[in-house]
């Protein structure tokens, strides 16, 4: 085996295998919130843009940080399926179908909805403190940012996508994907990237926390015995 093989293996034979598996038992069948999730995305896409959908959409999904926050709270969990309407929303519907999918079969139907409202709610809540702070802090954005809509599904993929990174140990991938969405905000300075480093930093605590607590003393030996210590193919 050459060498970039054997680190394709290393990076993402886990990934790969649980999914291959997944896929050959039960087929589109494995992920069904997935294609929940790309379905949904495509009925607001298609909604959105006639006269007699863009205000529903807007008004269920649509969350931007001039909103008071008990709206926008309530707003967030379909934002995740509301694709911006100045992208091609096939990009959107591949990243769900991927994105989502690996994490279903790999994470399971609670722990990737959840890590993905978690995401998206971190970079919700950031721009509301960012737009506070005001264009003056490094950490700050200008008060116009305030009428923009977040960056609906792209932060719950990414959070998702560092999210897996780390479980599954393809921290190569995980770092990929961060610095990324760093160049993003260093070549593009808008709310959607600060939202998506916003939804990094989030997972990430959540992954110190968890790495945290597997650590604790007692478990390093039931780690070893376990093997790999990654999880089985979640229902």
């Amino acid at each position: 085996m050459s060498r970039p093989a054997r680190w394709a293996r290393a990076e993402w034979g886990a990934l790969y295998d649980t999914v291959r598996r997944a896929l050959a038992a039960r087929q589109w069948r494995a992920a069904p919130l997935t294609m929940a999730a790309v379905c949904l995305t495509a009925a607001f896409q298609f909604a959105q843009n006639r006269s007699w959908g863009y205000r529903f959409v807007q008004n269920v999904g649509a969350v931007r940080a001039e909103d008071p926050l008990w709206l926008a709270l309530l707003r967030t969990p379909l934002s995740l399926f509301v694709p911006a309407l100045d992208l091609p929303v096939w990009g959107a519907l591949v990243q769900i179908l991927l994105v989502f999918g690996v994490a279903e079969i790999c994470l399971g139907r609670w722990r990737t909805p959840a890590v993905a409202y978690l995401a998206t709610l971190a970079g919700t809540l950031y721009a509301r403190v960012a737009i506070a702070l005001g264009p003056q802090s490094a950490l700050g954005l200008p008060g116009a940012d305030a009428r923009v809509v977040d960056a609906g599904p792209s932060a719950a993929v990414v959070g998702l996508a560092v999210f897996l990174g780390w479980r599954y140990r393809a921290y190569a991938t995980a770092t990929v994907v961060s610095g990324a969405m760093v160049v993003e905000v260093l070549l593009k300075e808008n709310l959607a990237g600060r939202e998506h480093l916003a939804a990094i930093v989030a997972v990430l605590v959540v992954c110190g926390v968890c790495e945290v607590r597997q650590w604790r003393p007692g478990r390093e030996r039931a780690g070893s015995a376990s093997g790999s210590g990654l999880p089985p193919i979640q229902s």
